[in-house]
């Protein structure tokens, strides 16, 4: 048997998706479906980068695959419909999945404490500048032996750290192993019964590692796993077909964008909501992200998933001034983005119902797309669809945590390398929000458009693992101190780590000269920096960002601004 072909993993994977989306999706990206080709940069790109057990890339590639023939049937309703060839860089495609470790800022990356004086400080409650806080969002074991429970204290820190009976501050606490020592002896006082029970009650982002057999033999599992990775369905259906504009103009040297004049609003933060955002600013759409002054997010995180969007500050909340101009923007979008935990937007006046009234006075359909952890809104069974969580959160309860740590020669979960969960559910967004769009464009109405984290994750488990042969090889051809890791190393240990490994056994994707990545000078941070290209190519489309990140809060919140390409951007090379 020969080696391992990402490309045959991914192809196989897009046919598995296509089965589970079939009733989701219009039948137009499906035929699309047969122009896909898999292709990479380098001699290695069909090869297995990461050092994880799992069909990462092969995922991954699918979800990409299936978001260009979104872009291609829109393209045949929009321009004029061809015989549209589409690539998956699978190169491009890992790049994609640890975006975040791969973007640089003056050439420093997110390890690179010099980076922090580069970008606005959104971390207002010290939950990941301090490491003990830091650490409040780990996994631990309980006092059960052998079973373990991820405690998050999200962007807050300090509830989740008063539930286990420790100080929300300890400036004495500095040393890496100490943190965790301190915060896993505090863990080992209580059961994983214990622990849900106190997690549920303070409203915390927790979960107990489970593993795949045991997550689908729970009520939410099964919930789940009889739903497709992505879900539509109508809000309303009063309005009328909401055709594109009038097409864009484009030349030889710039063909057209998919989406050019969408306007998405997107409320999210950290990393799988924005990424839905940035991958719809790549088909042309423009996005506005709309944070809150008053909430944290991860600071670095700006610099990957604010690429090719305008930002801007409202307090919803407390500001009348702020909901006047919310409003406004919310008269001319044609799609929102929650990302939100579910019932957020709503307890604020913004639910999809109000949503579907707003488009019944305006005449024209919303797409309302919404990203959560566990999924299941709505759903009969799914009992954890409130809860909140984040990537950690549905890796561990999935069962792709325990997937990890047994791939690693442990009997323990790990949380594995890289947010790699986010992105492939950003992009599973990105698709569901195009299919809202199309539909709205041939049926009318407005549409709801749903993803999960837990339901990304379970595409991937439902794939299987890569053969024994390969996982064999990855463990030999990696480095050893990878596999020296435990389950409550933090996921930034896990990730450096990993990091280090890949640069020697993938070299080329972190090449200078690789083709990989684009370089472009943002005068929102005044700073020059470099992000990974998009992964994929329609032929007659463009699909490729026109302007770099800037931080949070950086525009006004108008949709007259200038929406033009940014003529610093060093050229992309993406059109086709």
């Amino acid at each position: 048997m020969g080696p391992y072909s990402v490309a045959d993993g991914a192809s196989k994977a897009l046919q598995a998706l296509q089965a589970s989306c079939r009733e989701e999706l219009p039948e137009a990206f499906l035929e699309h479906a047969k122009s896909v080709v898999f292709t990479s940069t380098s001699s290695n790109g069909k090869g297995v980068h990461f050092p994880v057990p799992l069909k990462e890339q092969d995922a991954a590639a699918a979800i990409k695959a299936l978001e260009a023939c979104a872009a291609a049937a829109i393209a045949d309703i929009r321009y004029r419909k061809a015989h549209r060839q589409i690539e998956v860089d699978l190169d491009k495609t890992s790049c994609f999945l640890m975006s975040a470790y791969l973007t640089t800022i003056d050439g420093m990356d997110k390890g690179n404490p010099e980076a922090k004086k580069k970008i606005p400080d959104t971390d207002l409650n010290q939950a990941q500048s301090v490491l003990y806080r830091r650490l409040s969002a780990n996994l631990y074991e309980t006092k059960t032996a052998g079973e373990y429970y991820h405690i998050h204290g999200s962007l807050e820190a300090g509830e989740t750290l008063k539930m286990i009976g420790l100080p929300p501050q300890e400036p004495r606490l500095t040393d890496y192993h100490d943190c965790i020592n301190t915060i896993e002896k505090a863990v080992k006082k209580f059961t994983v019964p214990e622990l849900e029970r106190m997690n549920l009650e303070k409203g915390q982002a927790g979960i107990p590692a489970m593993t795949w057999d045991k997550f689908r033999a729970t009520p939410h599992g099964k919930a789940l796993y009889s739903l497709p990775p992505l879900t539509l369905s109508t809000a309303e259906s009063t309005t009328p077909c909401a055709a594109f504009d009038t097409p864009e103009v484009g030349d030889y040297n710039s063909p057209p964008r998919a989406l050019s004049g969408i306007k998405v609003i997107e409320m999210c933060r950290v990393i799988a909501g924005p990424t839905i955002g940035r991958s719809l600013a790549a088909h042309g759409a423009s996005v506005l992200k709309v944070t809150s002054p008053n909430l944290p997010d991860v600071p670095f995180f700006q610099v990957d998933v604010n690429t090719g969007k305008h930002t801007t500050a409202l307090d919803l909340r407390n500001s009348r001034a702020d909901r006047e101009a919310f409003d406004a923007l919310l008269a001319e979008a044609d799609v929102v983005i929650d990302g939100y935990r579910p019932g957020a937007l709503s307890r604020l006046g913004y639910s999809p119902e109000t949503l579907s009234k707003l488009a019944e006075r305006r005449g024209r359909g919303f797409v309302y797309v919404a990203e959560d952890c566990f999924g299941g809104t709505d759903v009969r069974g799914a009992e954890w669809a409130g809860r909140p969580g984040w990537q950690q959160i549905a890796d561990c309860v999935t069962g792709v945590a325990w997937a990890q740590g047994e791939f690693m020669g442990l009997k323990e979960p790990v949380v594995p390398p890289f947010p790699m969960s986010d992105y492939g559910t950003g992009a599973l967004g990105c698709v569901a929000a195009m299919a809202g769009l199309y539909q709205r464009a041939t049926k009318g109405g407005s549409w709801i458009c749903r993803t999960s984290l837990c339901q990304y994750d379970i595409f991937l488990m439902s794939l299987g693992q890569l053969p024994a042969d390969e996982q064999k090889r990855l463990r030999q051809v990696h480095d050893s101190a990878f596999f020296d890791l435990r389950h409550s190393d933090s996921v930034d240990e896990v990730g450096r780590r990993a990091l280090k490994s890949m640069e020697r056994v993938a070299p080329h994707l972190f090449a200078e000269d690789d083709g990989l990545m684009q370089t472009a000078r943002s005068s929102g941070f005044r700073a020059t920096l470099r992000f990974p290209r998009e992964p994929i190519r329609v032929t007659g489309l463009r699909v490729s960002h026109v302007r770099p990140a800037r931080p949070n809060g950086y525009d006004k919140p108008t949709w007259d601004d200038d929406w033009t390409e940014d003529e610093r951007m060093v050229d992309d090379g993406d059109d086709a």
